[in-house]
Parts: structure tokens; C-alpha cells; sequence
């Protein structure tokens, strides 16, 4: 057996990472507005911020990453490389309960897996981000072998979130799915005390937490779509942080202005674009999707309506993505060249042009209603189609029913541009309805199996650089995350990918 190589974190190092070191409940009570219900609380289910928003504190998986980015020990206290990379062991966590009381061990790793990537997983969208693994075998109570069927050098990142959240075997054997998908019971800091779907969740401190207790006895989740009626929440203290993307630019200096309250910004994996019908209608030319591109000022869009909140991107990934290339550019504004390229594609002025976007997103709302004047004036007609964002989510966009354009915002969590490229790009991912590319395939499955970082950051530059000649999308900006926060909450730290952990949150009486 050949070692390559061992990492061994210790508990205090965890708790400071955390920002761990007190085991006092304190008796308080925060609240937080979130945009949107998840619909299943079960970790393999879901692809959405929202979700992590709480879930972050609800499950723990066997590795963390907080909010300076660090990946640090989780439900695993080590691992190591062996047999040249093909074995990951990890060393368990001992003493560590489910909220029933049910012992966490090298059984529930294991049922994790297997579930995640067997018929159950394969229904829901995180399977794909975990294929590197084929199979996890149990070595003794607290030590586990991962088995990988290539390389994934994001796979420790990826085990931090979504679905590699470790579920407890026994409760999901005796209740089923669908009660998991309501009922959730993990490891984490807090424990689901109550759900109504659509309007809020309720989450208890879980005094039993290998950690050490929350300093909050509770914190109460809102799910409020409207924006100004959460940012009115929070000037009236009925909500304590309103977390991104709620926060319009237009109500930024509202809060600004109301001494009680404070506007945290940070930079964001989180990515906005508008991606093509590529199989159909007049987006299918390639000429066509460069013209509608080059037809839209991207720069003056931040600048007038994100009051600078966000950079621009020549890609679908911001500079803080591993395989970002500062070096490649945005196609340039140039109205009178998208209109020689529509002409050169034979079509008419006044030809109709859908957009479909999320409802609830009212920043992204009045970016498409910019986009659709700028394409007026190279002669397209734009209409924009709102949608309730889990039906756009959930069921427009992978059934390939979008109009010609789509609003896709990506979090791109791992800041790693394979979490992205691979679920947008690749033939048959949930994210990509229409376009099919054996070539772009082929690259996107080689990054995979690169253990040379230097050369997979070169290919996944490369990759970025073919999408562009492509015209997959219109990247439009990478979006800092807004924050309104309440000053009487303490110990506060904005997540960059929304991912807060509140265990050493409180409130200032």
C-alpha cells in the first residue's frame, strides 16, 4: 500500500476555524428572512443556496469550509491519500450523535453514499458531483475507505456540502424519503423544530453538539419572495438578517441610512447570465447569439443598476474561480455588428425574442427589462416571461421549455469552474436542456482526471475560452452577496457563499 500523502487536523484546530470555543447557550432568539423554501430538506435533493442557507446548520459532512474559505476537518478528523490516489481514508469522529440520539459511524458514511449514488440519488441533481467515488467501504466503526473511479480534485471541497451531508441510516430506513424530506435529522448545531412549507422553518439549539452548544436557543427562517417586504421586516425588527440575493441595489442605502442596521457586501462565487436555446429557434445560430451579445452593454448595467456591486465576466465563473482566466475578455458592446450579424442570419427587424426569469429576483428583473430595450434597438422584439423560481428551476429549464433565452444565476460554491462548466455543459446534465458537444464532453471529463493543477487550470481556461467562441450564454456579472444585518446581532460572519453557520451567532440585549 502506498501512502501519497496525510493531512491530520485536531479538534481545537476545527474549533478555531469555526470560531468554536464556548458551550453556553444564550437565551435568544434570530431571525432570518430567505427568499425561498427549498421544498425538500433532504441533502440530495437539492442544487439550491437557499437550501445550504439552513441546511449549513441543520447536517454536518465529513470535511467544512467556512467563511474565509478554508477546508477544514468536519465529521472527519484526518484523511489520507493512498494507493497512489485511487484511496481516501478517513478517520471518524467519535462521541458524535444525530439529533434522535442515533450514533454517527462508519455505518451512516457509508449508507450516505451509497445512497446518494444509487437509485435513490439518482433522481435528484447532486449524484453527478460525486461520480468519482465507487464505493465506500467501512474499515472499522470510525474509519472509512472512498474508493474513486478517477480523480476529482474538488471531491474534499465537494464533501463540505449538498449532497455529501450525512444522513442517519436508521431514521431514513424506518420513516422513508418522503418523510426525511420534511423531517430532517443530522448532526449539526441546530435541529428542524418546525416546518411550514412555503412561510418559515424553525430551528432549536442542539445543546448535544460535538462542537459545544449554539449560543442562540433559536433561529427562526422566513421565507419572504418580495424584497421590500423583507428589507420593511428588517427596518422593523420583525427580521434580523435579510441574506442574498434578496437585497434590490435601489434599497441599499435605505438600509445604509437606518442607524439600527448595517449593509455587509462580500465578494461571491455567484454568477449571473443568460443562457441560450441552442437546439431551436433563432438562438440556435450562432451568429445570432454573439449578435444579441454584442447588442448589450454589460458595463453600464452594473454600473446603473448594481451600483457597482459586481464585476463583469467574460465567462460563466468570477476571478475568485479556480480556471478563471483574467486574460480572456467579454465580446465587445457594438450595436451596429450585432446588426450586420442578424441581417447576415437573415432575420427581420421585429422578430420575437422570449427571456424566462425567476419572479421573486427584482434586481434581475430590471436588468432584463435594460437587456430587452437594448435588443429593441438592434430590432428584436423582447417579451420577458416570469416564473415562480422552483417551477423555472425545477421544471421549465431541465425539460427544455425555456423560451430562447433564461436567466441562470449560479452560486459555484466549490469556486471551482468544474462545479460549474460541467453541470452546465456536458451532454445530459440538468442544466443543459438543449446543447450537446462531444468535443467540450471530452475536455470536461479530462479536467476531471488531471491530478497536475497547473495543467487542469490550463484546460479549464481553455474550456472557458471554446464556451465563449461557442456563445453558450451571455456571461453578465459576478454579483457581490448583500447582506442586511441588524447591529444587535454579534459574532456575525457573511458567508460569500451564502452558507451561514450560526452556531456562534447572537443577540445583543
Amino acid at each position: 500500500m502506498q501512502v501519497r500523502k496525510t493531512r491530520v487536523f485536531t479538534h481545537s484546530l476545527l474549533a478555531s476555524a469555526l470560531m468554536l470555543g464556548s458551550v453556553t447557550a444564550y437565551a435568544s432568539t434570530l431571525t432570518v428572512s430567505s427568499p425561498q423554501d427549498p421544498g425538500s430538506w433532504d441533502p440530495i435533493d437539492t442544487f439550491l443556496v437557499n437550501w445550504s442557507s439552513v441546511a449549513t446548520n441543520i447536517f454536518d459532512g465529513l470535511t467544512y469550509r467556512g467563511p474565509d474559505l478554508k477546508l477544514v476537518p468536519g465529521l472527519a478528523t484526518a484523511w489520507e491519500e493512498l494507493d497512489k490516489g485511487s484511496r481516501i481514508r478517513f478517520t471518524l469522529r467519535e462521541g458524535v450523535t444525530f439529533h434522535n440520539g442515533e450514533p454517527f459511524n462508519a455505518q451512516a458514511v457509508k449508507f450516505t453514499f451509497d445512497r446518494l449514488l444509487g437509485e435513490e440519488g439518482a433522481r435528484g441533481p447532486q449524484a453527478s458531483n460525486y461520480s468519482a467515488i465507487s464505493e465506500v467501504n467501512v474499515i472499522d466503526d470510525y474509519t472509512v475507505d472512498f474508493r474513486l473511479a478517477q480523480p476529482d480534485p474538488v471531491l474534499l471541497t465537494k464533501l463540505a456540502g449538498y449532497g455529501a451531508m450525512i444522513v442517519p441510516p436508521q431514521y431514513i430506513t424506518e420513516h422513508g424519503d418522503e418523510h426525511f424530506n420534511r423531517n430532517p435529522i443530522g448532526t449539526g448545531p441546530f435541529k428542524l423544530a418546525d416546518y411550514t412549507p412555503r412561510e418559515s422553518v424553525r430551528l432549536d439549539a442542539y445543546e448535544d453538539h460535538w462542537a459545544g452548544a449554539p449560543k442562540l436557543s433559536q433561529v427562526n427562517y422566513r421565507f419572504i419572495s418580495e424584497p421590500a417586504t423583507a428589507v420593511a421586516e428588517l427596518q422593523a425588527g420583525r427580521v434580523d438578517i435579510v441574506i442574498p440575493p434578496t437585497i434590490p441595489i435601489g434599497m441599499i442605502d435605505t438600509i445604509k441610512n437606518n442607524p439600527s442596521l448595517s449593509i455587509v457586501s462580500v465578494a461571491s462565487p455567484t454568477v449571473e447570465a443568460l443562457r441560450f436555446n441552442t437546439k431551436s429557434g433563432i438562438t440556435a445560430d450562432e451568429r445570432v447569439r454573439k449578435a444579441i451579445i454584442m447588442a448589450v452593454d454589460r458595463d453600464a448595467i452594473i454600473d446603473s443598476i448594481l451600483a457597482g456591486e459586481a464585476q463583469s465576466i467574460a465567462s460563466f465563473q468570477g476571478a475568485l474561480s479556480f480556471g478563471y482566466d483574467p486574460e480572456l475578455k467579454p465580446l465587445p458592446y457594438d450595436p451596429q455588428q450585432a446588426k450586420s450579424l442578424l441581417k447576415e442570419a437573415g432575420i427581420k427587424p421585429g422578430t420575437q425574442l422570449q427571456i424566462d426569469v425567476r419572479g421573486n429576483d427584482s434586481t434581475f428583473g430590471e436588468v432584463a427589462q435594460v437587456i430587452a430595450s437594448y435588443l429593441q434597438m438592434v430590432g428584436l422584439n423582447v417579451s420577458i416571461r416570469p416564473y415562480e423560481t422552483n417551477v423555472l428551476l425545477n421544471d421549465i429549464i431541465p425539460a427544455g421549455r425555456t423560451g430562447d433565452m433564461f436567466q441562470q444565476k449560479w452560486g459555484g460554491w466549490t469556486f471551482d469552474y468544474d462545479n460549474t462548466a460541467y453541470l452546465m455543459y456536458h451532454t445530459g446534465e440538468r442544466w443543459n436542456p438543449y446543447d450537446s458537444d462531444p468535443k467540450l464532453d471530452k475536455m470536461l471529463e479530462e479536467q476531471r482526471s488531471l491530478t497536475d493543477q497547473a495543467k487542469r487550470e490550463q484546460l479549464l481556461q481553455f474550456i472557458a475560452r471554446y464556451t465563449q467562441d461557442r456563445v453558450l450564454e451571455i456571461p453578465l456579472y459576478n454579483v457581490n452577496a448583500l447582506y442586511g444585518v441588524n447591529n444587535r446581532v454579534q459574532n456575525f460572519q457573511a458567508a460569500p457563499d451564502n452558507r451561514l453557520r450560526l452556531n456562534e451567532v447572537y443577540i445583543a440585549e
